[in-house]
């Protein structure tokens, strides 16, 4: 018994531990919006930046997006409507199916120059109101100027496996060479 405390003691104080480090991860300044007319909207922005970064973003989208092998389990991690085929097959030719962007999220601005991508952003149905990178990072749940992880102003991996359901997945088959 005394063992088992032990045990749990000692899982409880390492999560504790790893959520503590995760909060201090910095945070830098993101701009984060859900299309094109919202980013043009706001005065911090110029048309041409909003135009640049969207455009950005959704040439990553078919790369880097999370791919299913069926429509099924996409719908099950992102939503009804909410998923759509990828522009490539798996190798053996069937589908590929990955979430439809739903925003994206642009570099923090100093001195008037942005210093990082832009990138895709998805809604999770574990999540809906948080805007999560293709790599399954928190983005924010607010638009317009925020504050993110440092982490999750990565460039976005490449995505070359589909995945079984389960929240971004962490299983996977490989699809076909057209693929990348």
């Amino acid at each position: 018994m005394k063992r088992l405390n032990s045990i749990s003691f000692r899982l409880m104080l390492s999560a504790s531990i790893l959520a503590l480090t995760a909060c201090d991860e910095p945070q830098v300044d993101a701009l984060i919006y859900e299309n094109v007319d919202q980013c043009k909207k706001d005065p911090l922005v110029s048309a041409d930046e909003c135009e640049k970064s969207f455009k950005e973003a959704r040439a990553q989208h078919a790369a880097v997006a999370p791919k299913y092998a069926t429509r099924e389990d996409c719908v099950a991690d992102f939503g009804e409507d909410k998923c759509e085929k990828a522009p490539y097959r798996t190798s053996g030719g069937g589908s590929v199916f990955m979430p439809l962007m739903m925003g994206y999220m642009m570099g923090s601005f100093m001195g008037g120059r942005r210093s990082m991508m832009s990138q895709p952003l998805y809604r999770s149905t574990q999540s809906p109101n948080m805007f999560r990178t293709a790599d399954n990072m928190r983005a924010g749940s607010t638009t317009g100027p925020t504050k993110v992880a440092k982490s999750a102003t990565s460039r976005p991996s490449f995505k070359t496996r589909t995945q079984s359901r389960g929240g971004f997945g962490s299983s996977g088959r490989r699809f076909g060479s057209s693929a990348t």
